[in-house]
């Protein structure tokens, strides 16, 4: 049974068919990741399995987290990730796992926090239409009118308005597996992923996201 995995975001290249067409793919270093904890029904309530990801110093970690790793024997891990899974008794505390979870041609699911754009203005981050480009036109790229004016004399909450783009958690669904090396732990999925290179991404099979 596959379990999700952790990786980076290397960036994105093409390959080609066998019939010669470019494929567009993005390139994850995926793992390796090391077993951390093991739920079953009988003790949590649940079933899952959580992997820790990227080895750090263990100065970097506070004692609880070092006491939760030394448990499973798992090196000092920066990031944890818990996947639920229907069966867990294939898993072992401490077991690693890398890019052979996965297989050419499988449907996954990535997700990831995707680009920070900044603060950003009503056609860049609502796709809203410009006002008239004419010489007596002083609604180039305003929003126009946000409300009622007397009744009810504000604006109500979620109003689509100027702000924050991006920067948030994100969740790309049905991407083919494309390519795995297993020697450099390489997962080459097709399409965008999101996020710029060096981000955490969390990969899953289709209709099971990490938690």
């Amino acid at each position: 049974m596959s379990v999700g995995i952790l990786g980076t975001k290397i960036g994105m290249t093409q390959v080609f068919d066998e019939e010669g067409r470019a494929i567009p793919v993005t390139v994850v270093q995926a793992g390796p990741c090391t077993v951390t904890q093991i739920k079953t029904k009988e003790t949590d309530g649940y079933s899952s399995v959580q992997i820790g990801y990227k080895e750090v110093k263990p100065k970097l970690l506070n004692k609880p987290e070092m006491g939760h790793l030394a448990k499973s024997g798992a090196p000092p891990s920066r990031h944890l990730r818990e996947y639920r899974l229907p069966d867990v008794g294939e898993f072992q505390l401490g077991q690693t796992v890398g890019a052979d979870t996965f297989s050419v041609g499988q449907i996954v699911d990535v997700s990831g926090n995707s680009m920070g754009r900044g603060f950003a203005g009503y056609q860049k981050r609502h796709n809203f239409k410009r006002g008239p480009m004419a010489h007596g036109s002083k609604n180039h790229r305003l929003p126009g009118s946000t409300g009622a004016g007397t009744t009810p004399g504000r604006t109500f909450p979620g109003k689509r308005m100027a702000g924050r783009y991006g920067g948030k958690r994100v969740t790309t669904r049905k991407l083919q597996v494309v390519r795995v090396d297993l020697e450099r732990n390489l997962l080459l999925i097709k399409g965008a992923l999101p996020g710029k290179p060096g981000t955490l991404l969390s990969i899953a099979p289709t209709k099971q996201i990490g938690g």
